[in-house]
């Protein structure tokens, strides 16, 4: 059994742990250099946040570890990461990202995600939720003073 198999294998294992514990068929495995750092589960059922996908408590374990850069790290997950998830992988920098799960597997269990993804990858004004641009000039100023803290030495 190849490594991916194995730490996929054990995704797949929290979501079962997960499920009969009354959770949701989600489990997620973070890895660096081949070595496990975290495991995780869906945590929606226990905390009522929305968020608590199991990839996502997974990333911020792992950064506690690591930091906020996750480069390096190879995320496995027993589902498709849905958008929320996948945008933090992006924003953190993991290498790789391996799931069992498509969404069209999930579909028919209420659990696929692609229509969100369908909704976030229109233009903004085409998406089902309104979304209202502001423009305000103190932003541009603040991220100015950002920048200029944060600039390299």
């Amino acid at each position: 059994m190849t490594a991916d198999h194995q730490h996929l294998q054990r995704a797949i294992a929290l979501a079962h742990a997960n499920v009969a514990q009354g959770g949701r068929p989600f489990g997620a495995v973070v890895t660096r250099n081949g070595d496990v750092l975290v495991e995780a589960v869906n945590e929606i059922h226990l905390t009522q946040d929305p968020t608590a996908h199991a990839e996502l408590l997974a990333i911020r374990a792992a950064s506690q570890h690591v930091g906020a850069r996750l480069e390096g790290c190879v995320i496995y997950a027993s589902g498709q990461p849905c958008p929320m998830c996948l945008s933090a992988m992006y924003l953190c920098g993991v290498e790789r990202v391996v799931f069992a799960a498509s969404n069209e597997t999930a579909e028919p269990f209420g659990l696929s995600t692609a229509a969100i993804g369908q909704q976030v990858g229109l233009p903004l004004a085409e998406q089902r939720l309104p979304i209202q641009h502001l423009p305000d000039a103190a932003m541009t100023a603040l991220y100015q003073q950002w920048k200029s803290l944060h600039a390299p030495e």
